[in-house]
């Protein structure tokens, strides 16, 4: 359950921490918290990887389900944010924090 924050209608709640939305299993339901992309092994540029994501609509406060999982390795996931259902690798989803 989230705790309603005045100043931070966003925030998490205490004891609950952001975890990366490539190790969430099918069937996820939560909220991006940030995007932090470190050494993409997706041959872009960090801030490219970002920007895309970002375009694609993963915004902090965006609500996001991981819909569906790839038959080989779990790979790429379906994944509904707000009301747009986009395929994603698992690698790039690392770089979405989600509680």
């Amino acid at each position: 359950m989230f705790l309603f924050d005045q100043q931070n209608p966003l925030a998490v709640p205490p004891g609950k921490a952001s975890s990366p939305l490539g190790q969430a299993q099918a069937g996820f339901r939560g909220r991006i918290d940030a995007i932090e992309v470190t050494d993409a092994d997706c041959g872009l540029h960090p801030d490219e990887l970002e920007r895309r994501l970002i375009e694609l609509g993963f915004v902090e406060g965006a609500s996001v389900e991981i819909l569906h999982e790839g038959m080989f390795g779990r790979d790429p996931i379906a994944v509904r944010v707000n009301h747009a259902t986009i395929a994603l690798r698992r690698r790039e989803a690392m770089a979405i924090l989600v509680t």
